[in-house]
């Protein structure tokens, strides 16, 4: 049977992950899930698509805080708890075409921010009254939301299908690559390759009550995948894997040619509810 392999959270966006054992889902994905976004002076996002080095920024959880981490830097902590930066400046972030209320966490961040980065930018709470809609287009007839995520609450992506890639990497000689290459909020083992391509809902069967994931959307891949995340910069050797690989067999139609990995998702039901790995999980295709 499936099961849950890993579970990740990236409290901000485009910053490295935290793997977790055990996680609170909440309608909007994962609890503290891209809760926090990087922005330029305007609050326009900004992401490893143009500033690489986000990878290098380390996010743990630190007592009531995140704390942020980067080689040369002194650590930075900011409240896990939204109530914590009341009075502070209101602000609007724009994730994509969304714009949302937000909270600058302050100058000490912008200055900690700015200094790696090298470029004016501040670091955004997600507004504690926001709401950010997903596409009905994919969720209808459910109406749901996000925070600064692309587009949906959760990525889920099949372990078997990140092993086929690597098998086809290795063979022409190109290094494996990790999961986070593909920020994936839960990896799921026991399905076989891109199973999850044709998966409607998960059902995953908790100890304080059932939770149903639906697999709504392929997901399209940016260049982000060819960053290696411990180096902040792609391979030199391999600058274009692993999307020259996935162009031989990953690119979609349905897409309009754009190469998918994973599968986004949304919560139908089990908001507050903790998701383990280790946890069985029932997924159903969708005919």
């Amino acid at each position: 049977m499936p099961v849950i392999n890993e579970l990740f959270v990236y409290p901000v966006k485009s910053c490295a992950g935290i793997a977790l054992q055990r996680a609170t889902l909440l309608e909007t994905g994962l609890e503290y899930d891209r809760n926090w976004m990087v922005t330029d002076a305007s609050g326009g996002m900004i992401t490893q698509r143009t500033h690489p080095r986000m990878a290098l920024i380390r996010t743990a959880f630190d007592g009531d805080h995140l704390t942020l981490s980067a080689a040369g830097m002194p650590t930075l902590r900011t409240p896990l708890d939204v109530r914590a930066l009341n009075g502070t400046d209101r602000m609007q972030a724009t994730v994509w075409g969304d714009t949302v209320d937000a909270l600058d966490t302050g100058r000490e961040t912008s200055q900690w921010l700015g200094d790696f980065l090298g470029v004016s930018a501040k670091l955004a709470r997600f507004g504690p009254d926001a709401r950010r809609a997903v596409d009905e287009k994919w969720t209808a007839p459910i109406d749901t939301q996000t925070r600064f995520a692309d587009g949906f609450p959760l990525l889920v992506l099949g372990q078997a299908s990140l092993d086929d890639l690597n098998a086809r990497l290795v063979q022409k000689g190109a290094p494996a690559i990790s999961a986070d290459r593909f920020r994936p909020n839960v990896v799921v083992g026991g399905l076989d390759a891109f199973e999850e391509d044709y998966v409607g809902d998960m059902r995953i069967r908790a100890s304080s009550g059932d939770v149903r994931l639906r697999l709504v959307k392929l997901c399209t891949r940016c260049p982000v995948p060819t960053i290696d995340q411990l180096t902040g910069a792609p391979n030199p050797a391999w600058p274009h894997e692993p999307l020259d690989t996935m162009s031989t067999y990953r690119a979609s139609e349905q897409h309009g040619g754009k190469l998918t990995f994973g599968k986004n998702a949304i919560v139908v039901d089990g908001e507050g509810i903790a998701l383990e790995a280790g946890q069985a999980v029932e997924a159903e295709i969708a005919f």
